[in-house]
């Protein structure tokens, strides 16, 4: 299974980028699943429901978000009824949107959960709580062909931690 994953889209230059690029890669490499983070897409502060359509219209399959996930107030209404947009799984309990999903790729089942670190940031749930939640609830190679995780933090060995907790869970962190 082919999977591109494009980090952090930061402003106009870069959004077009992924607009211009994803239909040209995902030929060229014969792509079966895209995930982009797209919570800097609209100038560095958070994603609006006209870019989240642009990138799906691209065919870009999942966008992944992070603490800029609420600056562009629209995005408030749209990411309840938009299940390919993640806002990070480790907020609070009622907060709209979700942070972790299971997506068909073709004949294929994929994971992809969004969490978002505590070090330098705003406080959340503890992502390695919400993480073992998701993980458990769709083991790789049963319930899914490939887990996605993204990690969205500030800190090198927040995000190592992570990536030595999910491992040989995960496909990818």
């Amino acid at each position: 299974m082919k999977i591109l994953f494009l980090g952090d889209v930061m402003g106009r230059a870069a959004r077009e980028a992924v607009l211009r690029q994803v239909p040209l890669w995902r030929k060229q490499w014969a792509l079966d699943f895209v995930i982009v983070n797209g919570e800097n897409a609209a100038g560095g502060f958070g994603i609006t429901p006209a870019i989240a359509e642009a990138f799906f219209e691209a065919g870009v399959d999942v966008i992944s978000t992070g603490n800029h996930v609420w600056d562009q107030q629209e995005i408030q209404g749209y990411i309840d009824t938009e299940n390919r947009l993640l806002r990070p799984v480790n907020f609070p309990s009622g907060t709209p949107g979700i942070g972790a999903n299971l997506y068909q790729a073709g004949e294929r089942r994929v994971m992809v959960v969004n969490v978002m670190g505590q070090l330098f940031m705003e406080t959340l749930d503890d992502p390695f709580v919400a993480i073992e939640r998701e993980l458990a609830a769709c083991p790789l190679g049963e319930a899914a062909d490939a887990i996605i995780v993204d990690v969205h933090a500030e800190a090198t060995s927040e995000k190592m931690a992570m990536g030595h907790f999910c491992d040989g869970r995960a496909s990818h962190v």
